[in-house]
Parts: structure tokens; C-alpha cells; sequence
């Protein structure tokens, strides 16, 4: 099936994207929903550890090991991907995850356990990049804002009902909760190995090359770079790294900051519970929707947008903390998230170069995994010492973080810029032909 020709292929809605989708594509983000279905770990590790007797500051250190440890895993899955392809480098992550994570329940000794729970952060996370590497070679150009905003949608719809599904294991032991865990993600690497192509493009497109390309030549009097020392000399995608760190500790404020403000204004948690509901809500059921349109607004837009409302919507909540601002602030700043959030997590495979798209995105996950880490304890401190005045901080967080994406975000057309190299997509009918 091909797209109207009198149809924009930049806004197609999203029935048409599906049609258009490879069926490798496809099962790439079915695998993605069942691996975050079963994404117990982050949440009863604390539980599970207290239970088997460890103290709580204890259980407390294990989680920021793991956190950590998903760090050096976004980096290392983003080497993988472009050193021995995405398709590889996926299978190492769920099998051997889910290895490390049965593992726990046999471990008693604290600091052999730190280290197990360490590399289930490490290899756990290494799918991440090598999955939207893997996204942005199958899908054309023009579908790759649609397509990872159902990336995202399967997130969002894997961790909202992971808890449920972990409370209903965790009544029967923690022991299923874990070899329930390892399941999904042994799940995901069969559908890997049967769906997902190996290193080369579906449609007869030119494979990759499959040792290390030589680095882009250099100017006069500089050294060749490449790996992540050529991404991190990008300047204008260090921009886009810092704006993406920052608005995610200011996202992260809502879940932690937020439920202490409402507390300190004696308002029912009940409010809590509603806003977070809103939040997930909307954006579980718009983004996808509301991409068709957003997909086509130039980058500038989505900046501005996409990161700046964030400062609006937590600035409300600095006026003062009560229903009516709360649900208002909330709704404007959950239209930020949908309006930027596919384009912003796309990007990278807008402007990478062919060979570097793994790294590209393996640094844009780890400025987000770190945002989450230093978010929760910079917005606790900031409140205990501003109090009701740390939502105009937050604001100026968000509005430095716009400035940063107006910077950094800039299309580079990879077919005439050397310094991207070219983003080689499949011809829109094409279907991937499944790995054996």
C-alpha cells in the first residue's frame, strides 16, 4: 500500500502510518509493551529487599545502583547497536537480563547482590537505544515522529500497567514477580530473533557495514574523531542533550515535589491521585492522535512548545497550590509532553550519521536517565529550602531548557550534509523479511 499522492506524507494520521509500518516495526514495539509490562523490578525492589531483611537504606542503595547502572547501560546498548547492530545487541539485553534477574532471588550476600542488581541496570537498559536505532532504520523519514510516539504509546501503556499486573504476582510470591519479569523479556528476544532483520536494511537497501566505519575526515589540524567523542562534539546535539536533561528533572517534579507541596497546602492526596491520573491519561490517549499534526511543525515550533510550556504550567502552580491551578497547570503542561515528546525522542535519528544513530541515541537516553536520578534530589532540596518558590525555578528550568532546544534542535538534511550521512529508510511498501 502506498500513501495518496495528493497526501502529505509528513501528516499521514495514524492508520495509515500502521499500514505502512513493516511488519518488523510492528513486532519491535510489541515487544517493547510486553518487556515494559513486565518491568517489576524498580518498583518492588525496595519491598523485596526489606522483606528478605535488608535494612531500608539498604534497599534504598540497591535501587540507586540499579538507576546507575541503567545509565551506563543506555551508553553501552548505543555502542552495541552501531558496533554489532541493534538486532544483536537487543538479544544480549533480554537474555541476559532476564538471567540477571532470576538471579536475585538466589543472592543473599549484600554486596554480591549490589553487583548482580548493578548489571541488571547495565545490560537491562541496552535495548533502549538499539530499539529506536532499530525503529529509525526500518520506518521512512517521514513516518519516524508517528512511529515513535506508538514507541512511546507502548511505554507508557507497559509501565502504567506494570504495577497492576506486579501486585497480582507479587499476592502468589516474589519469586513468580521475578521469573515473570524474566519471561517478558525472554518474550522480547524471541520476537527479536524471529521478527527483527539482521544488520542491513529490509526492501534491498544497502547493509551496514559490519565492523567500525572510518570516522569522518577531520578539518585542517583536528583529530579525527569518532564513537561518542564525535557525538559529543556536535555542538548543536549537546544543546539538544542539555535541554532534554533539563526538562526532565523538571518533569520529574510531579512525582516528587508535587505530592509535598499538596501535603504542605493540607489539601487531600486525593488531588494527587487526580493530577497524575490526568497527566497519564492524556497523554496515553492524545499524543499518538495529536501527532499527525505535530509531526509536520517545524523544529523551532516544537522547542518552543514542547519544552517552554513546561514553564507555564509549573509556573501556575507557584501562584498557589489548590484545584482549580492544579488541574490547569497540569493540562498545560501535559500538552507540552504530547506536543514535544515524540519529535524530541526522533530526533536523534534525524541527524545522526548512519553509523553513529546507536550512540546518537544512546546519549540522548542517558541525559534522560540522569535527569531522573539528580531531578527528585535537587527538587526535594530546592523545596525544603524556597518551599512554594521552587515551582518559579522549575519555570526558569524549563524555559532555559526551551532556549537550549531552539539551539540544538536544527534539521540537517542528511542526503546533502557530509556530516551526517545518509539516513537510508525502506521504500514505504516495503516489508522486512523476519530473521532466522
Amino acid at each position: 500500500m502506498s500513501a495518496d499522492p495528493g497526501t502529505h506524507p509528513e501528516r499521514l494520521g495514524v492508520v495509515a502510518t500502521w499500514r505502512l509500518t513493516p511488519t518488523s516495526a510492528k513486532a519491535l514495539l510489541a515487544g517493547v509493551f510486553v518487556n515494559r509490562l513486565g518491568g517489576f523490578l524498580q518498583i518492588f525492589l525496595i519491598l523485596f529487599l526489606t522483606e528478605r531483611g535488608f535494612s531500608a537504606g539498604q534497599a534504598g542503595l540497591a535501587l540507586g545502583v540499579e538507576g546507575a547502572g541503567g545509565v551506563l547501560g543506555t551508553l553501552l546498548g548505543g555502542y552495541l547497536s552501531d558496533r554489532i547492530s541493534a538486532r544483536s545487541a537487543t538479544l544480549i539485553s533480554m537474555l541476559g537480563s532476564a538471567a540477571l534477574l532470576v538471579s536475585i532471588l538466589y543472592v543473599s550476600y549484600y554486596p554480591a547482590l549490589l553487583v548482580v542488581v548493578l548489571l541488571v541496570g547495565v545490560v537491562g537498559q541496552i535495548y533502549r537505544p538499539a530499539a529506536q536505532a532499530m525503529i529509525t532504520e526500518l520506518v521512512p523519514r517521514a513516518q519516524l515522529v508517528m512511529v515513535t510516539a506508538m514507541y512511546r504509546l507502548c511505554l507508557n501503556l507497559g509501565t502504567t500497567a506494570a504495577p497492576l499486573v506486579g501486585v497480582a504476582l507479587l499476592m502468589v510470591s516474589y519469586d513468580l514477580l521475578f521469573w515473570a519479569e524474566a519471561l517478558a523479556a525472554v518474550t522480547y528476544g524471541l520476537i527479536a530473533v524471529r521478527y527483527l532483520p539482521r544488520r542491513g536494511r529490509p526492501g534491498g537497501a544497502p547493509a551496514e557495514p559490519e565492523t567500525e566505519p572510518e570516522p569522518e575526515p577531520a578539518g585542517p589540524g583536528e583529530p579525527a574523531r569518532s564513537g561518542y567523542l564525535a557525538v559529543f562534539s556536535d555542538f548543536r546535539y549537546v544543546c539538544y542533550l542539555g535541554a532534554v536533561f533539563l526538562i526532565i528533572m523538571v518533569h520529574v517534579q510531579y512525582t516528587t515535589t508535587l505530592p509535598l507541596a499538596i501535603a504542605d497546602a493540607e489539601l487531600s492526596l486525593w488531588w494527587y491521585g487526580a493530577v497524575v491520573t490526568l497527566n497519564a491519561a492524556l497523554v496515553v490517549t492524545c499524543e499518538v492522535p495529536a501527532t499527525r499534526w505535530v509531526q509536520a511543525w517545524p523544529l523551532p515550533v516544537i522547542a518552543v512548545f514542547g519544552f517552554g510550556l513546561f514553564a507555564l504550567g509549573y509556573g501556575i502552580y507557584a501562584i498557589a497550590i489548590v484545584p482549580v491551578f492544579l488541574i490547569l497547570g497540569t493540562l498545560i503542561w501535559t500538552s507540552s509532553e504530547i506536543i514535544g515528546g515524540p519529535t524530541t525522542n526522533a530526533y536523534p535519528g534525524l541527524v545522526a550519521p548512519a553509523h553513529l544513530r546507536g550512540r546518537y541515541f544512546g546519549a540522548m537516553q542517558s541525559a534522560i536517565g540522569i535527569g531522573f536520578t539528580v531531578g527528585p534530589i535537587l527538587g526535594v532540596f530546592l523545596w525544603s529550602q524556597v518551599g512554594q518558590a521552587v515551582w518559579l525555578w522549575t519555570a526558569g528550568v524549563a524555559v532555559l531548557a526551551s532556549l537550549l532546544a531552539l539551539i540544538g534542535m536544527r534539521y540537517r538534511d542528511p542526503t546533502t550534509t557530509a556530516a551526517t550521512g545518509p539516513v537510508r529508510a525502506p521504500a514505504p511498501t516495503a516489508e522486512a523479511e523476519p530473521a532466522s
